[in-house]
């Protein structure tokens, strides 16, 4: 079987109302019902939350849930952008799978959720006898402005300490590398968000610096797939 990417779930359509609380979206149908659907983003989603858009929830059939529904798509103009950030690292991780990232192709293993530290996880570890261990950390990004993606779309502390954390990894002889995955199809190029988080920006350049390496890729979006697209250029000026 060809893979296509990652499968999205059955989805219904519907219209923004508002997003709020950070973890809740409004939403109306086409029936003029309104429905309140959990929002898998912790970000500002700034430019992805814009009342009156069309959007697109799945239901989930678990009764533990307090809310059934899971906002998955939105539509801005010029793209679709898919807001569900446990998306990337599933969509990343099967790529590698199936060698559809070049600078991560050929390894043995893949494991996800890597414990490297006390207080640290990496999204990625790929391993092949006889080679570096290469550890992958996947960043969500669905800011976009004047064709240029940007991250983070709030301030990431944690986003900081995955930082050092490759860096640190890079020092002891492995590879590091940060995956900004861009769930939209309209970005060129890939820019930190440094008026966004300075701190972050500067300490994506050092690690740069000191050997880790940076993958920004963005994604094709329908109502059936999300799957990984074409290498966007890194601009840390």
């Amino acid at each position: 079987m060809t893979y296509k990417g990652f499968r999205m779930p059955q989805l219904t359509s519907g219209i923004l109302i508002q997003r709020y609380k950070r973890f809740l979206a409004d939403i109306e149908l086409e029936t003029g019902e309104k429905v309140t659907a959990h929002c898998p983003n912790s970000g500002s989603m700034k430019g992805c939350a814009i009342p009156g858009s069309p959007v697109w929830f799945s239901k989930s059939d678990n009764p533990k849930r307090k809310y059934k529904y899971t906002w998955e798509l939105i539509k801005v103009p010029g793209t679709m952008i898919g807001i569900n950030t446990l998306v990337p690292n599933k969509l990343v991780k099967l790529s590698i799978e199936n060698n559809l990232i070049k600078p991560l192709s050929g390894y043995d293993k893949v494991k996800a959720e890597v414990k490297t530290s006390s207080h640290t996880r990496l999204d990625l570890l790929l391993e092949k006898e006889g080679e570096k261990k290469c550890y992958v950390e996947i960043k969500n990004c669905t800011l976009v402005e004047e064709e240029a993606a940007m991250f983070p779309d709030a301030v990431t502390t944690r986003g900081q300490k995955h930082l050092d954390e490759l860096e640190r990894l890079v020092s002891l002889g492995h590879r590091g590398v940060i995956f900004f995955l861009i769930q939209r199809m309209d970005a060129s190029v890939f820019k930190p968000a440094e008026m966004i988080d300075k701190v972050y920006a500067e300490k994506l350049r050092k690690a740069v610096q000191k050997g880790v390496e940076i993958i920004a890729m963005d994604a094709v979006i329908n109502l059936e797939w999300i799957r990984i697209r074409n290498t966007i250029a890194v601009d840390l000026d």
